[in-house]
Parts: C-alpha cells; sequence; structure tokens
C-alpha cells in the first residue's frame, strides 16, 4: 500500500494531523517567502523549495509519511481502492482524513500568518 498512498509509523489521529498541519504550514510558508518578488531567484527557487521539502520529510514528516499535499494521499488512495491488485488490503479509510485536513488547516494557517507578517 505504500507504494499508492501514506501510511503513519505511530497510529495517532490527533498527532498524526498535528504533524501533517505543521509540515504543510512550513512548506506553504517557505514557498510564500522563497518565491516572494523580493526575494526571487528566478529559475533557482526550485532548489531552495525541494530542499525545504527534503527537511521536511527528515524532520516531522517521518511519523506520517509526510503527504503535505491532499492530491499526493488521496488519489493513489482512491486508485488503490479501484484497481485490481491481486492480494491488497483494504484502503485505511479511517486514517484517509488525516493527509487532506492536515495539509488543508497548514496551509490555511500558513496564508493566514504571511498575511499578517506582510502587513
Amino acid at each position: 500500500m505504500a507504494v499508492f498512498c501514506t501510511a503513519p509509523a505511530i497510529r495517532s489521529y490527533g498527532s498524526n494531523l498535528l504533524t501533517e498541519t505543521i509540515a504543510t504550514f512550513v512548506l506553504i510558508l517557505g514557498i510564500f517567502f522563497i518565491a516572494s518578488p523580493s526575494s526571487s531567484l528566478g529559475a533557482l527557487d526550485a532548489l531552495p523549495v525541494s530542499l525545504l521539502v527534503l527537511g521536511i520529510g527528515l524532520g516531522p514528516g517521518g511519523p506520517t509519511g509526510y503527504a503535505i499535499n491532499p492530491a499526493r494521499d488521496l488519489g493513489p488512495r482512491i486508485m488503490h481502492s479501484l484497481l485490481p491488485v491481486p492480494g491488497k488490503r483494504d484502503g485505511d479509510w479511517a486514517y484517509a482524513w488525516v493527509p487532506v485536513v492536515g495539509p488543508v488547516l497548514g496551509s490555511l494557517l500558513a496564508v493566514l500568518v504571511f498575511r499578517l507578517l506582510q502587513g
């Protein structure tokens, strides 16, 4: 199932939701500051963003598999449920809400903080 979607190392819905929210918050806020017109590196903007994703994966991404994007988890989870993969297990739909709700909350918080910091 790991080929299709994320799964937590330790299943604790509250902690997993908080981890996904914080990881997405850091990612989105970092992207806003990296890609802002005052600090734009042009084509090199991709390098700091990829290093930011790597840092999130090495840090808070460990407990949840860091979806940090609902599309990273939800679409593949749906495909896993639909495809006739031999010997597959269930889609773990009891956990599926965490990698969707966490990134949405983290993104909204990042937008709010960025707008507050921009004045």
